[in-house]
């Protein structure tokens, strides 16, 4: 499906998704979609991001947190690691991302939150270790 033939959804949904997670992240996620993959890449883009990340209700910062707490509850440790990458362009920060991870002990386990801090430690690590985000 060429550019001309997306929904507007999905153009909004991609224009949001490159600036939460960077162009490199998306230009790298376009290149390796196969024909098995290109529909869910389609939901994703118009649902995630063309419907969800698109509303006004909350700032990119308040959905970046929200994201971060509910992946972390639910022990997905890349998609965590890539949204805390995220912050760079959301600004959610080291303190409010703390802040929801203490909410994740609390509210979905000690375990999930212990788990999470490890992934979120060693991302934030790499993160000053290369202080650019990949272009």
């Amino acid at each position: 499906m060429s550019e001309n033939e997306r929904s507007e959804r999905y153009k909004a949904g991609m224009a949001v998704r490159r600036q939460v997670l960077g162009d490199a992240h998306v230009d790298r996620a376009s290149a390796q979609m196969t024909e098995f993959d290109a529909d869910f890449q389609t939901f994703i883009t118009e649902g995630a991001w063309g419907s969800v990340w698109s509303r006004p209700g909350f700032t990119r910062r308040e959905r970046s947190i929200v994201t971060i707490a509910l992946l972390a509850a639910l022990g997905q440790d890349d998609e965590v690691a890539m949204h805390v990458r995220a912050t760079r362009n959301t600004g959610a920060t080291k303190e409010d991302i703390k802040e929801a991870l203490l909410h994740v002990a609390v509210y979905a386990g000690v375990p999930a939150a212990n788990h999470a801090i490890k992934i979120v430690k060693k991302t934030f690590a790499e993160m000053e270790a290369d202080p650019e985000p990949r272009k």
